[in-house]
């Protein structure tokens, strides 16, 4: 239990609690005549009332005597209140704010909790840029509770990042406050290889008697999948198939189910509990990756429950599986997940069960959110230098840096060369084989068949280093889009149709400290400048909403229609998902984890 995320620990509050559930002292705040969603037994009690003191929930049932002349009473007639929603795995860095402003931006949709993998910032900072990212967030009510970023790089070998975490570092943060567990082992070759860096990460975690997140993202589901459970991991959130998270679920993983800005898993994983009788208490309802529009037009974790009931999920359910099953699967249902006795009082009030609009949120018996608004404030915080200064490129960037040569011998003619076929909506790829044409040595990019230079420069050390490929499926007619947003090394991505304009996005993110960029016949279209660590902006979600669709807005003009195709784009370079990826070391199969050759 770890109480580091409750206004009081239990144990200060013991006699308080027992007092004032018997009558014998004032809560401090009784919340009255509500329909509760009792997740522990699954139903809807009506007509009761809450009583709340130091934080926590001391008496539920009909609460007068709970009443004295310094309680706030809170009506809630006609309203249902549900434990406040935890979401089991989502990093704060996709949502291009700083944890601060994501805070403002999520309370409101009845998000009391967070289970973060700052992975991104990591590969870019460190664990010393996390613990920039835990100070923002430590000064909002959310309950921003870290799980220590595993793979930095996120497959060892393939790409070169900002930093290095491995099993010593992860023994040390351990220790700190704020940390339940080990972020996404998205090295599973590691785990099922039996290296010592994925275990020793491994057996630290364990050591400290805390969770393993995991990341197992192949359509494997006997040996492989029971070695990566064995290994000690708790959860996963990488299923793309209903009986990937069946398979999961009957082998006591907990399956986190997503639905994020770019992957809309969840339709497809809700065939797992809809088309079965199963017990769902094995199932997470997660975000992933959220971009701030969603955040804004859509909402958060209210967002996701909507969508699952329109899935078939029943609603009660599918609140189990954003609150206790959260709770129960990172071993803190003692103090989160349910709204009972002793327990934080954090609680949403929602307009109904039909409609699922939240109109009132509470965390530790404060409200801190009404009518959609958040209750809080705080000043812009106070990034150093060195976080907002990671922009380290080895080179000179110019049209020519983007000529691909043909293998040698071949001055003109065609070549066949692999492609990195894009899935809408989707994180994985496909490896494609294309005919390219070939003129005085250079292999060119073919709009026709809607393929595209793609490159990867490493930015954080001035290597000099890149990988050159090519992507298929973003439906881009003209121009060029470069990110430093690029799955999980966050070195400088560059997709075009030509290479002047290939140039200009590349160097407009160089001078600005990163961000994202399309660019179109020599000219900037739109840019969203992502100065802290090439990631994230200060400011809130209204504006950073209205930059990224601008920017998506762009993409359209020259051609592309899939949903957030930035975050489509930014795990070109991801190396621990199947099939093709480029980092800046070249292309990987990661179906074998080899390098393999552009040219087929």
């Amino acid at each position: 239990m770890l109480d580091h995320f409750c206004k009081k620990p239990l144990w200060e509050c013991t006699r308080t609690l027992a007092a004032v559930a018997q009558g014998h002292q004032s809560a401090d705040v009784v919340i009255k005549g509500a329909h509760l969603v009792n997740v522990c037994t699954a139903e809807i009690q009506e007509d009761v009332d809450v009583a709340i003191s130091e934080g926590r929930v001391a008496y539920i049932g009909q609460a007068d005597h709970c009443v004295g002349p310094d309680t706030e009473v809170i009506d809630a007639a006609g309203s249902y209140i549900a434990p406040g929603f935890l979401d089991g795995h989502i990093h704060v860095e996709s949502s291009m704010m700083g944890a601060g402003e994501y805070a403002r931006a999520v309370i409101p949709h009845g998000t009391a909790g967070i289970y973060w993998d700052p992975h991104e910032i990591c590969n870019v900072l460190g664990l010393e840029g996390v613990q920039v990212m835990m100070e923002d967030a430590a000064r909002t009510p959310l309950k921003a509770i870290v799980t220590t970023p595993s793979c930095v790089p996120a497959v060892p070998g393939f790409e070169d990042t900002g930093s290095f975490v491995g099993p010593e570092e992860i023994a040390e943060s351990m220790t700190w406050d704020g940390v339940v567990g080990l972020g996404e082992m998205m090295n599973f070759p590691g785990v099922l290889a039996g290296t010592d860096h994925a275990h020793g990460e491994l057996a630290e975690t364990l050591k400290a008697n805390k969770v393993i997140t995991g990341h197992y993202s192949i359509p494997e589901t006997d040996r492989g999948l029971n070695a990566y459970i064995a290994s000690g991991v708790r959860c996963c959130h990488e299923s793309t198939r209903a009986e990937d998270a069946l398979a999961k679920m009957r082998l006591g993983q907990y399956a986190q189910l997503r639905y994020g800005s770019a992957w809309h898993d969840l339709p497809e994983l809700a065939h797992a509990i809809t088309d079965h009788d199963i017990d769902t208490r094995f199932a997470n309802l997660i975000s992933d990756d959220t971009h701030p529009h969603t955040l804004v037009e859509d909402g958060h974790l209210d967002h996701v429950l909507r969508v699952a009931v329109q899935c078939g999920i029943p609603v009660i359910q599918a609140i189990q599986m954003m609150t206790i099953n959260v709770a129960t699967c990172f071993h803190m249902d003692d103090d989160l997940g349910s709204i009972t006795p002793g327990k934080c009082a954090d609680i949403v009030f929602l307009d109904g069960l039909d409609t699922l609009n939240v109109t009132r949120m509470m965390i530790d018996g404060t409200v801190v959110a009404e009518g959609g608004k958040p209750l809080f404030d705080y000043e812009c915080f106070a990034f150093p230098d060195w976080v907002t200064h990671s922009m380290h490129v080895g080179q000179p960037i110019t049209p020519a840096s983007f000529v691909v040569k043909a293998p040698e011998g071949t001055t003109d003619g065609t070549v066949d060369v692999r492609t990195i076929q894009i899935i809408p909506g989707k994180v994985g790829t496909f490896e494609g084989h294309a005919t390219l044409p070939v003129r005085n040595g250079e292999v060119l990019g073919d709009p026709s068949q809607d393929i595209l230079k793609t490159f990867v420069f490493e930015r954080h050390h001035e290597t000099g280093t890149f990988g050159v490929g090519f992507t298929q499926g973003f439906g881009i007619k003209r121009g060029a889009m470069a990110s430093t947003v690029a799955h999980d090394a966050h070195n400088l991505l560059v997709v075009g149709t030509n290479d002047e304009d290939m140039a200009l996005a590349a160097n407009t993110l160089i001078e600005c400290g990163g961000g994202m960029v399309v660019v179109a016949d020599g000219k900037v279209l739109g840019l969203v400048e992502l100065p802290i660590a090439g990631l994230m902006d200060d400011l809130g979600a209204e504006e950073m909403s209205e930059k990224v669709h601008a920017l998506e807005r762009t993409w359209a003009d020259i051609g592309c229609t899939m949903p957030s195709p930035f975050m489509t784009m930014a795990l070109i370079p991801l190396a621990c998902l199947p099939e093709l990826r480029l980092t800046n070391r070249g292309l990987v199969d990661c179906t074998t984890f080899e390098f393999v050759s552009l040219f087929v």
